[in-house]
């Protein structure tokens, strides 16, 4: 299994907006073949921060499965606004 991670950074003040465009965005990744779970965090320390963790069967299920769909569009449209800086996000192996 593979656990994709990124910090997301939200614009100041866009964070309410931001958590309501995720719960809708949400379906979008969910319908991906190879999508295992998904958690999204608020930092306590940081406003408007989230840890975003998603678990994958594949690394291709996410860079070819879910971004090359036609729900990517859909997802980068709702949420990508959101963001400065925008995130990077880095895929991890089995845990040790």
């Amino acid at each position: 299994m593979i656990l994709e991670h990124a910090i997301l950074n939200i614009k100041p003040g866009q964070s309410k907006e931001f958590e309501a465009a995720m719960a809708k965005a949400r379906p979008l990744i969910e319908a991906t073949p190879g999508f295992q779970k998904m958690e999204v965090r608020a930092c306590v320390e940081t406003k408007d921060r989230y840890l975003l963790l998603v678990w994958w069967s594949t690394v291709e299920a996410h860079t070819v499965g879910f971004r090359g769909s036609d729900r990517y569009a859909e997802w980068r449209a709702a949420l990508h606004h959101f963001y400065h800086p925008f995130p990077v996000g880095q895929h991890y192996g089995a845990s040790l």
